[in-house]
């Protein structure tokens, strides 16, 4: 039998490896996966959503930004409060010709209701897979991280955004989409 000192000890030990192997990761992956290469396409993905048609493409955006911004779940704190601030700040983005998709592994029924909880008024997608967070990185075994990708008219990766804070991330997203625009490619 282990006493209690010991196995604290080897679970201090385990957590601080962790910790040094996140820190020194190659930086093309995050805590999620292997990011998707920027100045590359975007990966390509359909989904399901509360709007419209029923599906989504990243190619039915073609010749407007795209952000992308994926998230862990309807009606937490931290994720309400994000998709608040794309709301607030979604005639800013119209007038970029942007369009804001958000993207967690609720369902169809969970964004329908989260979007009249809150006044949303831009698409919900509903990756209950969990395979188009793969695809970009995102994923944590049972739900989508808190990351955000700025993707050109083309359908070409121009930003990622990592370790998001979500009280001031819509305003970071529209200063570097200002950049990016300016910046001819």
């Amino acid at each position: 039998m282990i006493s209690r000192r010991t196995f604290l000890s080897s679970l201090l030990a385990s957590f601080i490896v962790l910790l040094a192997w996140i820190n020194f990761a190659n930086p093309v992956h995050a805590l999620g996966g292997k990011q998707p290469p920027l100045n590359k396409p975007a990966p390509e993905f359909t989904l399901p959503t509360n709007t419209g048609k029923g599906k989504v493409s990243l190619s039915d955006y073609q010749g407007k930004w795209v952000v992308l911004y994926f998230y862990p779940k309807d009606f937490t704190s931290g994720c309400t409060l994000e998709a608040q601030r794309f709301q607030q700040d979604l005639p800013k983005y119209m007038e970029r010709n942007a369009q804001i998709l958000g993207v967690s592994v609720d369902d169809v029924d969970s964004h329908a209701e989260f979007c009249d909880s809150e006044g949303l008024h831009f698409p919900l997608l509903a990756d209950t897979d969990g395979s188009v967070s793969k695809a970009y990185g995102s994923w944590l075994g049972i739900m989508s991280l808190r990351h955000t990708y700025i993707i050109d008219p083309e359908g070409i990766l121009r930003e990622i955004f990592l370790g998001v804070i979500p009280a001031i991330h819509s305003q970071e997203v529209l200063a570097r989409l200002d950049e990016l625009m300016s910046t001819s490619f």
